[in-house]
């Protein structure tokens, strides 16, 4: 009896493990674009997204520190600056906005304080004291997350620009859903003439977006981007074309259309994937694989204690 229980807790670790492990691409600058960057086989992280203004001084303090927590978390977390067209804000783009309504249209008040944070459309988390909350909605969302699309993109170099396409993937459903593709723009400039309580940047900034609904195949929105297509099929032949930004991150989602949410549909994504033209940030030596660790060890407290009870 014990050790089927012993197997049983080892063959849930490995599943865990295997589960948590993505295929997410981070490729430093510069890159040789003679072969189109990929990323095939994702679906399994999960999108964060963070309401910010460049305005905020907390925001500005925290802002600098998120690129290492991105690093540290590897491909389990995809984390989106998103700026309100509050006529405060130094990018105001409306691609921000229109991820920040749609938040909005599952709780209402999100929107109404920085730093916000929101794993997954879950509970608002606010504040630069927020994160240990945002781990907690991270770790929850990773122990409940069953099937996933199967999600992979493919960039490479224009005249103008980069094209970001969907490679051939598997989807967990059609009806009711979008495929999302956003631009990020890391290090993206202030300019001058507003309130900056921070440095002459900001990162993870949402600048461009196109929604392709994929019960029957055409682009809803196009917003900060030179082009959105698609065929006729989202999931083989959607692909967009934005300007050739110095540092970037594409994420690709599939998610719930904005009339399913509005009918009770699921919140939660159906799969998440990102391709990162960026540097790394250095970890810390202490916090590498961090969260791994402590992913791993709470799951084995929580089916040690199962047996106990057994």
């Amino acid at each position: 009896m014990r050790r089927r229980q012993s197997s049983l807790v080892a063959a849930l670790l490995v599943a865990l493990l295997s589960g948590m492990s993505g295929q997410a691409l981070v490729v430093s600058p510069p890159a040789d674009f003679s072969q189109p960057l990929t990323v095939q086989d994702g679906g399994r992280t999960l999108l964060v997204e963070e309401i910010t203004a460049t305005w905020c001084p907390s925001c500005a303090e925290i802002d600098p520190e998120l690129l290492r927590v991105a690093d540290s978390h590897g491909s389990r977390i995809a984390l989106v600056a998103l700026h309100p067209s509050d006529g405060e804000d130094a990018f105001q783009p409306p691609a921000s906005q229109h991820r920040i309504d749609r938040l909005e249209s599952v709780q209402i008040g999100v929107k109404n304080s920085t730093p916000t944070f929101v794993v997954e459309a879950g509970p608002a988390r606010r504040g630069y004291d927020a994160w240990s909350d945002v781990q907690r909605d991270i770790l929850t969302e990773e122990m409940s997350r069953q099937n996933v699309s199967n999600l992979g993109l493919s960039v490479e170099k224009t005249e103008n620009g980069f094209r970001a396409s969907v490679l051939s993937n598997g989807l967990v459903q059609n009806d009711g859903t979008q495929l999302t593709m956003m631009v990020l723009e890391h290090g993206k400039p202030m300019p001058d003439g507003f309130i900056n309580p921070g440095l002459d940047h900001r990162d993870r900034v949402l600048v461009g977006l196109a929604e392709c609904d994929v019960g029957n195949a055409s682009i809803i929105t196009n917003l900060g981007l030179l082009e959105a297509s698609a065929g006729e099929d989202c999931s083989s032949s959607f692909s967009i074309e934005f300007d050739e930004l110095a540092s970037w991150s594409v994420v690709l989602i599939h998610e719930s259309t904005q009339a399913s949410l509005d009918n009770g549909g699921q919140v939660e994504t159906l799969g998440v994937v990102e391709l990162a033209y960026r540097e790394r940030a250095e970890d810390e030596p202490t916090s590498r694989h961090i969260g791994t660790v402590l992913l791993v060890a709470c799951f084995a407290l929580a089916v040690a204690s199962i047996v106990r009870k057994k």
